[in-house]
């Protein structure tokens, strides 16, 4: 269409105009919230916000007199264990999907595309029984080895690995080089779009995970921080400002990794799932 076309700017126009009101939309409750942490006890009441009030009391406070270090730690740990396992193992089975011949393969896939459309509350009971069985209940296992890999990433995983041409491999056996080798020096590199995106989904969701995390736990040194900070809301009395200071602390580094790795996360999406 010509640039020149007074449709054409008056649709240009009008996509932007949507696109900035939506953004504003989304994005007004977030800067809302952090405006809420900082304030003080007194101005809560107060709708017009009073800059030179605005302070970091609320989080320095929450900081010292709850266990937030701990709960924070616990959740770096998890978080960590689970997205390199998540990385590691998916990329593997999504590979061996992709690329190997083995018999029951297509099965399997389909079995995997099964799983995706199960809720997880569905699993929910036998999952715990099945933990709670091994003692790993109020432990860094029972919140980390039962999810170091997810059905929707291998199927991610398997999907990108398909887009990538045959005859790399091929090359790459006749100069000798094994599969490990193949796998790591070769396909790994290549897939950094479809890693990002992985990586961005099971950082934040386990970053976020609530539901798991509350019930393989029940002693406050175990918690996360989604779990500590409920348990925070619930048992003390808090105003609103150190709640939401609780609330950032638990969503900024999720938005912060987000904001670095989004290119990445757009073209894993764009590239992902472009074959059967």
């Amino acid at each position: 269409m010509d640039k020149k076309n007074p449709r054409f700017k008056i649709s240009t126009i009008l996509f932007y105009l949507i696109a900035i009101t939506y953004a504003c939309l989304t994005i007004g409750p977030f800067v809302w919230s952090i405006i809420i942490s900082l304030k003080p006890a007194s101005e809560l009441g107060n709708i017009n916000v009073n800059f030179s009030k605005l302070n970091f009391d609320s989080y320095t406070y929450i900081w010292n007199k709850f266990p937030f270090l701990r709960w924070t730690i616990n959740s770096v740990i998890v978080t960590l264990i689970i997205t390199t396992g998540n990385l590691l193992l998916n990329s593997m089975a999504g590979y061996a999907m992709a690329r190997i011949e083995f018999p029951g393969r297509n099965a399997l896939f389909l079995f995997c595309l099964g799983m995706m459309m199960i809720p997880g509350q569905v699993i929910l009971v036998p999952q715990f029984m099945v933990i709670s069985k091994l003692g790993w209940v109020n432990t860094y296992q029972g919140l980390t080895v039962p999810f170091l890999t997810g059905v929707f990433g291998i199927f991610l995983m398997r999907q990108f690995f398909l887009s990538i041409p045959k005859s790399l491999e091929e090359a790459a056996l006749i100069d000798g080089m094994g599969r490990f080798g193949i796998f790591f020096k070769i396909i790994l590199p290549l897939a950094k779009p479809a890693l990002s995106t992985q990586f961005i989904l099971t950082i934040v969701g386990t970053w976020g995970s609530f539901l798991m995390p509350s019930i393989l736990t029940s002693t406050e040194a175990m918690f996360t921080l989604p779990v500590g900070l409920n348990s925070f809301k619930s048992q003390y009395f808090s105003f609103d400002n150190q709640v939401m200071a609780g609330a950032m602390i638990l969503t900024l580094p999720a938005v912060i990794i987000f904001i670095i790795f989004q290119k990445n996360f757009i073209k894993g999406i764009a590239t992902t799932g472009l074959k059967d």
